[in-house]
């Protein structure tokens, strides 16, 4: 659970999107040298305390332990207290460091449980990757080849469009865990086109600029390097 130089935004996606009442991580604090964060959420907030390394001890507030797993004991057993609201949090859930997430997420629009509706119970304790994006691209028919705007939103392996940014129903959701690849296209006589490959169809799909196109790109492949990590590491544990 520590995270070394996560930075505060990118601690406050991790535990808002993935995490839950009483998930915390360790990392190293933007302020001095020898100050970290421990980013604790609670309901729909992330705090962050300080805790200073005196070189041989680690002090927070009052209290000083003579380790960074003595102090987290000491508090999974009794509430902290939110500096501005006076909020009881404890640390229940470590979130742990193993995760991987998608070196461009800072950069990409990360969208929080509370924003998308979900509850707690729609979230797995396990972390699954955090990289999300969401964006109008254009998008080719399959039968008629016209070129219509759509909105698309990805989360976690999924990448559902819908005909707008208003519409509650997608019209398709694509499950990621089957395409093969994803490229830039240079087929169409458009720019900033890229395709998804499934193993039925083929779809092209145009962004506004190559920069987003860039980003499309980057977040999808990135997903489906998880996939084929997480079916390498079951092939592993079934062989084993």
């Amino acid at each position: 659970w520590y995270h070394g130089n996560l930075t505060r935004h990118a601690a406050e996606a991790l535990l808002l999107s993935n995490g839950q009442d009483g998930s915390y991580l360790l990392r190293k604090s933007n302020e001095r040298e020898d100050l970290y964060s421990l980013s604790v959420r609670g309901k729909d907030s992330v705090k962050h305390f300080h805790v200073e390394h005196t070189g041989t001890s680690f002090k927070f507030g009052f209290n000083e332990f003579s380790s960074l797993k003595e102090l987290v004991m000491h508090f999974a057993n009794q509430p902290l207290i939110g500096s501005e609201t006076g909020t009881l949090i404890v640390l229940k859930h470590p979130y742990p460091w193993q995760v991987e997430e998608p070196s461009i997420y800072e950069s990409v629009r990360v969208h929080t449980a509370m924003q998308t509706g979900r509850t707690e119970s729609d979230l797995v304790p396990n972390a699954p990757s955090l990289g999300t994006k969401e964006g109008y691209l254009i998008k080719q028919g399959k039968i008629v080849k016209s070129w219509k705007t759509r909105w698309f939103t990805l989360h976690r392996y999924e990448l559902k469009y819908f005909k707008d940014q208003t519409a509650t129903e997608p019209i398709r959701a694509l499950d990621l865990t089957e395409c093969s690849a994803v490229q830039f296209d240079y087929s169409q006589e458009r720019v900033n086109c890229f395709c998804l490959v499934f193993p039925l169809r083929t779809y092209y799909l145009c962004a506004k600029t190559g920069i987003e196109a860039d980003e499309w790109i980057k977040i999808l492949r990135w997903k489906l390097s998880q996939i084929r990590k997480q079916l390498e590491e079951h092939n592993a544990t079934l062989s084993s």
